[in-house]
């Protein structure tokens, strides 16, 4: 095989990987998830839970999801496994010292 080939392919797997290793903590992915959503949809989505937490009242069972990745984090809040409400925040970027 010709060296000039096997460099090329070399470059288009290393950047594939790269692109693989992207954070599933993005506004693309918090605009995927919707109301009325079970919990397994949104691991799916963003993977296992950084932090949660499940109460369950009465017959009813709730909880709240949080995802993180550097200043973004993503929270879900589910009742009876069903999502109910979410929120997508950012850490202000902090000015540089000079």
């Amino acid at each position: 095989m010709n060296l000039r080939y096997l460099s090329g392919a070399a470059a288009l797997a290393a950047l594939a990987l790269l692109a693989a290793c992207g954070s599933k903590i993005s506004a693309e992915n918090f605009e995927r998830i919707r109301t009325g959503m079970t919990q397994k949809e949104v691991v799916a989505i963003l993977g296992e839970p950084t932090e949660s937490s499940a109460v369950s009242v009465a017959g009813l069972s709730g909880g709240m999801a949080t995802w993180q990745d550097g200043g973004t984090a993503i929270s879900v809040q589910f009742v009876n496994d069903k999502v109910q409400a979410k929120q997508l925040s950012r850490e202000a970027a902090r000015p540089q010292a000079k």
